[in-house]
This record gives C-alpha cells, structure tokens and sequence, in this order.
C-alpha cells in the first residue's frame, strides 16, 4: 500500500512506520491519521511482523502534534466527533494492537504527539526529545487519550502539572517521569528500538499478545485486570506456542515459535 504521509519499511519482523511531513514538524492531520490506522493495521495483520516501531522523520519532530488549522472552527459537536473518531481509529486501536508498539520520540512530541506516543506499548526518546501536552494554552485540551494515559504513566499529581501549565519536559524528565524508559543519542535511537524489538522477537507471539491484553485490562473501567490475567494465562495452554516453549526447555534448545 501507498502513502502519501508516511513511510513504511519491514525487515527481519521488524516494520517501522515513519510519520513523513517533515515541512510540517510531522503534525497530525486526518489523512495522517488514516494513513497511520492503515499502516499499524497491515502490520498487525501480516504474520510475518512481530514488532511495530513507530517513530518521526527527521530530527526535530516525532510529531509535533496536531494540525490546528483543520479543526479551528469546530462546534461542540464536531469537537467530541474528531475526538471519538481519532481515539477509534488510531490512538486506542495503537493501545490495543496484538503486536507490540515502540515509538521511537526523535524531537518534539508535543499534543497528539505525545498521545500518540503514550499509545504505544512502550516509548524511548533521543536526548534532544521535548514532549508535553499544550492544548490548554489554546483553550482546549487533550482529546486523544491524553488525560487517561499520562496520569497512568507518571501519576497524577505531574500529569496534572504538565498539562495545566502546558510546558514541556525534556527527555531526562520523562524518564524519570517513568514516561520513557530509555534515553539515547539520535544517532543511536533506532538501532536502540531494534535491538530490544530483537529480544521481543525471540519471545512467543501468541504470548506476547496475551501480555498485552492482560495489562491493558489492569486500565480499563469495568475491567479486572487479575481475572484478564487467569484467562489469558489459562488460554496460553492451549497454543502451539506454549507446547514448543516448554518442549523447547526441557530439551534444553532455543525454541522456534510460530506465534499460534
């Protein structure tokens, strides 16, 4: 498939998915959103990648977030549309996905960046990152999932901060906000995402995505998180994967998983 705003490689069960509007700091606009929901929904869906990289053209931007010029004249009801269609396409059909999510934030991840971002199943970010949530200081706020996710990654109390005071942290401070787990110089950024998409990699699929659906469940309203956990646990049981995991082990080889 084509696109006209992003670039999309696959390698070695790797795809990486590049927002590419680099004259626009990679802002997201709603053909990008598209695009971007295709893209993520193709690699989900092809057997052959077991580990999505999402990340910005560029060295200045992830993305700098969204593209106010559409949405500046909105009404009340076409404010709650963009926001229910956004969170349904992309930012928690990302959260959701069954293959695991790296975003790798080269630059500012600012608004819908950082919500993007905080989509994904985990974040790094290159030394010169700055990310924050702006959209009180133009008079509205975060609309894609900002105010659940980033007080469920750094607390409360500083999701709060950040977003009343719509500044920006660095990339230091959102590792020790816990909202990345890593920090490296650009250069080395997307070597950093494949080589831990590497010890993914090595995992069983069919598990991983259990994983997933186990710990999303521990955030969702009306959802137990422990009884998600037995359920999954017990579903692992009947994979191939499992048989090949514990075969593998007490064989004492390297397993070769299928993902089923």
């Amino acid at each position: 498939m084509s696109y006209e705003n992003i670039l999309v490689n696959s390698s070695n069960g790797i795809t990486t998915i590049t927002i590419n509007r680099p004259s626009k700091l990679n802002a997201l606009n709603q053909e990008t959103i598209k695009e971007l929901h295709d893209a993520f929904k193709e690699a989900d869906e092809d057997s052959d990648t077991l580990v999505i990289i999402i990340t910005g053209s560029g060295e200045k931007a992830f993305v700098a977030g969204a593209d106010i010029s559409e949405f500046a004249d909105y009404s009340v009801s076409q404010g709650e549309r963009l926001a229910s269609q956004g969170q349904a396409l992309l930012f928690d059909f990302v959260a959701h996905l069954s293959t695991p999510v790296i975003a790798a934030i080269n630059g500012f991840a600012l608004g819908g960046g950082l919500e993007l971002a905080m989509s994904a199943h985990f974040r790094i970010a290159s030394d010169n990152a700055k990310m924050g949530l702006p959209e009180v200081s133009l008079g509205v706020i975060p609309g894609y999932g900002g105010t659940q996710r980033l007080p469920q990654l750094v607390g409360k109390g500083r999701a709060m901060e950040m977003i009343m005071t719509a500044g920006m942290i660095t990339a230091e401070t959102a590792k020790e906000y816990a909202l990345v787990n890593h920090v490296t110089t650009l250069e080395e950024l997307l070597p950093l995402a494949e080589k831990l998409a590497g010890k993914i990699k090595r995992n069983s699929p069919a598990a991983i995505t259990s994983a997933i659906n186990a710990i999303n469940a521990g955030f969702e309203d009306g959802e137990n998180g422990f009884d998600t956990e037995i359920t999954e646990f017990g579903k692992c049981f009947g994979t191939a994967d499992f048989k090949e995991g514990t075969q593998a082990f007490l064989e004492k080889r390297k397993p070769e998983f299928s993902g089923k």
